[in-house]
């Protein structure tokens, strides 16, 4: 469930209240919390209201972990730098505010991973294939080989580190791709964004995309958080995950993983 709290888009009743994104947030996790097995907060919605904001994440974060502690944190934030700098990007994240995984850029190669993935017990998601139309402008460039370059960044990272550690973004309109990736990273995980509102079929990303173990972690968010506008917003938003709960539950009994 990607929690993408924009405060010009949550609904307005919720405005007078001390942190409006917090309690926006708190009952989106409350009313869908049955339905998923993990969260998703994306760190520009909340950069983007200054410390208010971030003072809202931490306090989701800390409502999660005490309310429901078997749900999965993930902060899509993006980040890679030089190694010292990615460090203290880990250090935020993985000590300060104690997410158990953290979407990464690849592009700065190795060195640039290798802080984050020195934390036992937490994961580093690799960015490989996004769901954006822009990713036609560089990922599927290719060399004089014909690798292209998604494929190269999936081919050399997984020697970074291992599935029990790693696993990779790769976007749900990007079809049929799955399969070839699979053939890559067999048994890695991949967090799937891009069902709902950016288009992507939740059936072809199953097809392709499924390993004998599920491998799939398949996120929603616009099109669940924002069901709903006025005061029943949560019960939308309950109603919408169940909905896509239960098309899930479909793909895996037809896969054979129920």
């Amino acid at each position: 469930m990607g929690l993408d709290a924009d405060i010009k888009k949550i609904p307005t009743h919720l405005l007078s209240d001390e942190d409006p994104i917090f309690a926006f947030n708190a009952a989106i996790i409350d009313a869908t919390a049955p339905f998923c097995i993990a969260y998703k907060p994306n760190l520009a919605f909340y950069e983007a209201a200054g410390v208010k904001g971030l003072i809202a994440l931490q306090k989701t974060i800390d409502y999660i972990r005490t309310n429901y502690p078997d749900q999965f944190i993930i902060a899509d934030a993006k980040r890679g730098d030089i190694g010292n700098t990615s460090g203290m990007y880990a250090r935020s994240f993985f000590e300060e505010m104690k997410v158990d995984a953290l979407t990464v850029a690849p592009y700065m190669g190795e060195d640039s991973i290798t802080p984050f993935l020195s934390y036992d017990g937490k994961w580093v998601i690799l960015l490989a294939l996004t769901s954006n139309k822009g990713s036609m402008d560089f990922q599927f460039t290719a060399d004089s080989a014909g690798e292209l370059l998604y494929e190269k960044v999936l081919r050399i990272s997984k020697q970074w580190g291992d599935e029990d550690k790693m696993m990779y973004v790769v976007g749900a309109t990007q079809g049929k791709a799955f399969e070839n990736i699979r053939i890559i990273v067999p048994n890695h995980f991949l967090l799937v964004p891009g069902i709902g509102a950016q288009g992507g079929s939740l059936e072809e990303v199953c097809q392709y995309g499924m390993n004998n173990e599920c491998g799939l972690i398949v996120n929603s968010s616009r099109g669940v958080i924002y069901a709903g506008h006025d005061e029943n917003f949560a019960c939308a938003a309950g109603r919408a995950a169940e909905e896509l709960q239960q098309q899930m539950q479909k793909q895996l009994e037809r896969h054979h993983l129920l």
